[in-house]
Formats: structure tokens, sequence, C-alpha cells
């Protein structure tokens, strides 16, 4: 009896290999791995408005609009940012996300010559707001940075010509990288 079965179960063992052969070799191909990052390599493929941001000059934040002056951003230049314990800063507006005592926080001068869009790049996750006249401006695009970059975040303003105040708030940690840029 036994060699009748196998006999009879040959074939319907090879139809269910046939039929089952290839979802099964498919599950055991390996899918594609994302590519890998080439560390500092990766931050060559910045958008020309972020070429600078690998050459980053220190900067220190300052905790009230009094040394705005000493803390002032150059559009398309990067800094090493030394930010302040939140509850040391005295924001000149309300911050939308102030963070908690925990949290670290400064400002920032910057001075725009030519009305446009203009994104400010953080390499932390932090809450951005830009003041002029004393009033906070709405952001006009906000995202991500590039791909196997260490740009964190990136919100977009439309800016008029003149004095503004960047307000960082609710980082993690004391330093952070910063860059404004005009859209090209």
């Amino acid at each position: 009896m036994l060699p009748r079965f196998a006999s009879f179960a040959a074939p319907l063992l090879a139809a269910g290999l046939a039929l089952t052969g290839p979802a099964a070799f498919a599950q055991a191909t390996p899918t594609p791995a994302a590519p890998a990052c080439a560390g500092a390599g990766a931050e060559a493929s910045l958008p020309p408005e972020l070429a600078a941001w690998s050459a980053r000059a220190p900067l220190a934040a300052a905790t009230s609009t009094a040394g705005l002056s000493k803390a002032a951003l150059v559009p398309g230049q990067a800094y090493a940012a030394a930010l302040s314990p939140t509850p040391d800063v005295a924001y000149p507006s309300s911050p939308e996300k102030a963070g908690d005592v925990a949290s670290w926080g400064g400002l920032f001068y910057l001075r725009v010559e030519t009305a446009g869009v203009y994104a400010v790049a953080l390499g932390s996750a932090a809450w951005i707001d830009v003041l002029k006249d004393g009033a906070a401006l709405r952001s006009v695009g906000h995202g991500h940075g590039p791909a196997c970059s260490s740009v964190r975040k990136i919100v977009s303003f439309d800016l008029t010509p003149g004095d503004h105040v960047v307000q960082i708030s609710g980082a993690g940690d004391a330093a952070l990288t910063i860059l404004v840029a005009r859209k090209s």
C-alpha cells in the first residue's frame, strides 16, 4: 500500500512545490537595503542654500534682546550655536512651544536685505519663532532635512527687509547647528 500512496503523492507533491515554489523563493530573497549614509560625505549632496552647513562658526545665543548684537546670524552661514537653559532666556514674545525648564533656548538677530522666502535649518529638534517688530511671523513651509544629512528640521518664512529676531525654544541640548538661507 505504501508504494501505491507514494506514486500518488509524488505528483501532488511536485504540483504543490511548483505552485508554492516561487512564493517561497520570493520570501527567501532579501529585499534591497536602504542606501547607507556616508557620514560627512552625505553633507556634500545638500542643496545650494545649505552648502555651508558643514562650515560652522561658533556663536552664543543671546538670553535677552540686549545681547542680540552679539548673536547675529548671517544668511548663508552655518553656526555651532550655544544655547542657554530655558529659564535664563527672556523671550521678547512668548514662544509658541516654550519647552520645559529642562530645555534650552536662545535668541538671534537676523538682518534681511532682500525680501524672499528664507529657510531656517536646525541640526536637532527645537521650536523656531521668527519675529518682526515684536510680532511672530507664520511659517510658509516646514519639513525634514535631506536624507542622510545632519539637517534635522527646516522651517521657511516669507521675510521682508529689516531686522528680525529668531527665537529658539524647547531644544533638548545646549548645542545647536543653525543656518538661515534665502531659498532660490
